[in-house]
């Protein structure tokens, strides 16, 4: 549900460097079309660069594309291409429900839940095709132990963006605190195959593969 913890240095690094010179340009240093195909080169340089534009002049259209990155050889262009895919899944293509969408992640950040859920409700009613505005609700009804209200709002994400991680682990963690490790556990999984770079989805799954194992043993 929630958006991964503090990147790498390089990334912070790298995104700063390249948003610096598309700010001091007219237009994107690189080009939506450019970074596309520099993605694929086996110039990783090329690829890091493109990872982190796409993130700036990419759209939802672009997301597949920035999955594939997710399993690239290079740490710093898995890293980017994480970054970005916040970025591009955060953007809706009207400007006032993004920024209904911020000051709500903004009022979220302050532990104010229910003006959180007012601001996302009202960026759903305004653009109910967002899956983010979705996810972000489904975010806050977590945080609030409202948790059939979350899955209700992780089921409307995964209509509308059936790769969305964010919300796979978000699953996870809400039938961990229902007491439902196994569908948990099934929710992880598919997480960490969409994106393996989730490392605490990584570090969990065996730990609760073994407290499964050991729950088993304990009812024979």
């Amino acid at each position: 549900m929630s958006r991964p913890g503090p990147l790498l240095a390089a990334l912070g690094l790298v995104v700063t460097a390249l948003v610096a010179v598309g700010g001091a340009q007219p237009s994107p240093a690189v080009s939506r079309e450019q970074a596309l195909a520099n993605i694929e080169k086996p110039d990783v340089e090329s690829r890091r660069e493109a990872a982190a534009w796409l993130g700036e002049v990419g759209t939802m259209a672009d997301a597949p594309v920035l999955l594939r990155a997710l399993a690239d050889d290079d740490e710093v262009v898995r890293a980017l291409a994480e970054h970005s895919i916040w970025q591009v899944w955060s953007r809706s293509g009207d400007a006032e429900a993004d920024h209904l969408l911020q000051i709500g992640i903004e009022q979220m950040n302050r532990r104010d839940g229910p003006a959180a859920v007012r601001t996302f409700t009202t960026v759903i009613e305004r653009r109910p095709d967002f899956a983010e505005a979705w996810n972000k609700r489904a975010t806050v009804h977590f945080l609030m132990g409202e948790y059939e209200k979350s899955l209700r709002d992780c089921d409307e994400v995964m209509k509308r963006n059936p790769s969305h991680f964010g919300a796979l682990a978000g699953y996870a963690q809400i039938y961990l605190r229902l007491d439902q490790p196994e569908r948990a556990l099934q929710y992880f999984r598919q997480a960490l195959r969409l994106n393996p770079n989730l490392r605490g989805v990584a570090e969990v799954i065996p730990r609760l593969e073994r407290a499964l194992m050991e729950r088993r043993k304990g009812t024979i």
